[in-house]
């Protein structure tokens, strides 16, 4: 689908679980018109889609139940932007690590990511993070049962990374391959929109 000038980029929002009005919300601040998609039809009228963060393997299931699975592989295939926070970077991986043998992944992203790598929901935190590609002050991120990439193909872009603590690794947090973009943490909450305006940006430069 071809932007036409003048016209703001139509970006849905799976609406299917998690911060769908969140996410709505941050993408309308950040210029472009946010819609729900849970029907395969409504994926076929959108730029780009946000996948938002909720529970990797319900998210699968739903997926199937509502008949998304096939298309939304395709359209990602075809070059579609997406944007993945939490679940939703798990969900556009090539592989999950700790999640259920039966879960499906969307393969947009060379990655190898491991299900709530920073511990369960009491182990929530938020950090400050470069975050290559977007000016100013650090990223505050809020990481809540998150995920982190455990392995990056040679074609995806390291853009942030949580310090290890001494003697042990970072780990990456936010990739981008392509038209392609992941946070293990939820940016839609915080009221800083530059992640989203970062990913209508790359919806502009991809339709």
């Amino acid at each position: 689908m071809a932007i036409t000038s003048g016209r703001a980029p139509v970006i849905g929002v799976l609406a299917l679980q998690g911060d769908v009005r969140e996410h709505a919300a941050m993408l309308e601040h950040a210029g472009a018109r946010a819609t729900a998609v849970r029907r395969p039809a409504e994926l076929s009228e959108v730029d780009g889609l946000v996948l938002p963060g909720g529970e990797s393997t319900t998210m699968s299931r739903l997926l199937e139940s509502f008949e998304l699975l096939g298309p939304l592989r395709e359209r990602i295939a075809a070059g579609m932007p997406a944007f993945g926070s939490c679940a939703g970077m798990i969900l556009l991986a090539r592989q999950a690590l700790d999640g259920r043998p039966d879960q499906q992944q969307l393969g947009g992203l060379d990655v190898v990511v491991r299900r709530n790598a920073f511990g369960r929901q009491v182990d929530s935190f938020e950090a400050d993070l470069d975050f290559a590609g977007i000016e100013g002050p650090p990223v505050h991120a809020v990481f809540i049962r998150a995920p982190w990439v455990e392995k990056a193909g040679d074609g995806v872009d390291v853009l942030a990374e949580v310090p290890g603590e001494t003697g042990s690794v970072a780990r990456i947090v936010a990739v981008r391959q392509g038209a392609v973009l992941a946070t293990a943490f939820h940016p839609e909450i915080t009221g800083d929109e530059r992640v989203h305006r970062l990913f209508v940006d790359l919806v502009r430069q991809h339709v």
